[in-house]
């Protein structure tokens, strides 16, 4: 089928680091080249303040609430601590196609109703208006029987015709029928029942997620999402990382990251989780969709900025940037290495220690002896 929304556009090139930098001493971590010049002043205003969202699906699936609606407000609490660059989700196809408790109640619900409705039990306020066309209907079974019936088939027909087509007559359909797909999907959405689970994969696509399906293999999607965060650290596309998970294998990563200088932040249900101590700061479900961790987010951005001005104001020692600097010439002077040290001047030294020596330590001079010494 057809994509039509944009997606997140994740090539963010590398940023130059700076020799003084503490956290720049962890060279082993680092895998990439800088590039100077104007280019790297880009580079580094494009990444600054970057947010990359990864989210583990398989770990904490939005069963609770509608993923369209928990999506948009975790892309309001990320965007709270920087530009959101990329969106990021995995799982395996049984998350994709597993229903939650929540929804099957809502379908027993709605069925139940139609049945209802069809014997005449009961009859709705307002008739039902189909999105598309704008016909009214008097039972909801009547609507989705007109919907698949007219609108699912001419759907259909436009996009075989898009397929079937190249070049420049594709790029025509695509722009001739982009309004009424639109529409269409928006209709379909509140009318027909997902085929395929409810819908999770298309409602975090329309949100802006790149949406990943691995095999039911276990640990397939931590695995192939462990990889993505390490391949954004070492690109440097992203200066905070925000996870959506509870699963405690993913505390390697995060110390990996914080290692790398880099921000942190979780989000999951567990209050004293193993991620939640390793990362900067930490908010639950229920803080995303309430507006409280938008709220939080200041202070945390505060204590951020706080310590990024720190780490500038301290020095660390190294010896070839000083060696640069300063140049190699050493501290002491060639000529301290001629002088003579044989003590052959003329004698007279050598007479005076003689002198000076000829009693012992202890025996302390007279006065005559003092006289006799100014005389001579």
């Amino acid at each position: 089928m057809l994509h039509l929304f944009p997606s997140i556009n994740n090539s963010v090139q590398s940023i130059r680091f700076k020799t003084l930098n503490p956290c720049i001493s962890l060279s082993r971590l680092c895998h990439f080249k800088a590039k100077r010049g104007f280019d790297s002043l880009n580079q580094t205003s494009s990444v600054q303040n970057s947010v990359a969202v990864f989210w583990d699906l398989d770990n904490k699936p939005p069963n609770a609430f509608p993923p369209f609606e928990a999506v948009v407000k975790l892309k309001t609490a990320a965007s709270s601590f920087g530009v959101v660059r990329s969106m990021v989700a995995y799982a395996n196809q049984h998350s994709f196609s597993y229903v939650p408790k929540a929804v099957r109640e809502q379908r027993r619900e709605r069925k139940l109703l139609n049945q209802l409705e069809n014997k005449g039990v009961i009859k709705s306020i307002d008739p039902y208006v189909c999105k598309v066309c704008g016909r009214r209907f008097y039972t909801n079974e009547k609507l989705v029987n007109h919907f698949k019936q007219i609108h699912e088939r001419e759907h259909q027909k436009r996009v075989n015709q898009i397929e079937s087509a190249r070049g420049s007559r594709r790029v025509k359909l695509v722009g001739k029928y982009s309004m009424k797909m639109e529409k269409y999907k928006n209709a379909a959405r509140e009318v027909l029942t997902p085929k395929v689970g409810y819908g999770l994969a298309d409602e975090l696509k329309r949100a802006g997620f790149w949406v990943g399906t691995v095999s039911n293999r276990p640990q397939a999607a931590d695995v192939a999402l462990r990889d993505h965060m390490v391949d954004v650290m070492d690109k440097r596309k992203a200066e905070c990382l925000m996870l959506v998970s509870d699963d405690s294998d993913f505390v390697g990563v995060l110390k990996e990251a914080k290692l790398r200088c880099l921000k942190t932040v979780v989000v999951g249900d567990a209050d004293d989780g193993a991620l939640k101590r390793v990362a900067d700061a930490g908010f639950s479900w229920t803080e995303i969709l309430k507006g409280k961790a938008k709220k939080e987010a200041v202070s945390v951005v505060g204590k951020w900025k706080d310590r990024d001005i720190l780490k500038k104001l301290e020095w660390t020692y190294d010896p070839e940037v000083e060696r640069k600097l300063y140049g190699s010439e050493d501290m002491f002077d060639d000529e301290s290495e001629d002088l003579d040290f044989d003590g052959s001047d003329d004698g007279n030294s050598s007479d005076h220690i003689h002198k000076e020596d000829s009693g012992a330590w202890w025996e302390l001079d007279t006065e005559s002896d003092a006289d006799s010494s100014k005389l001579q």
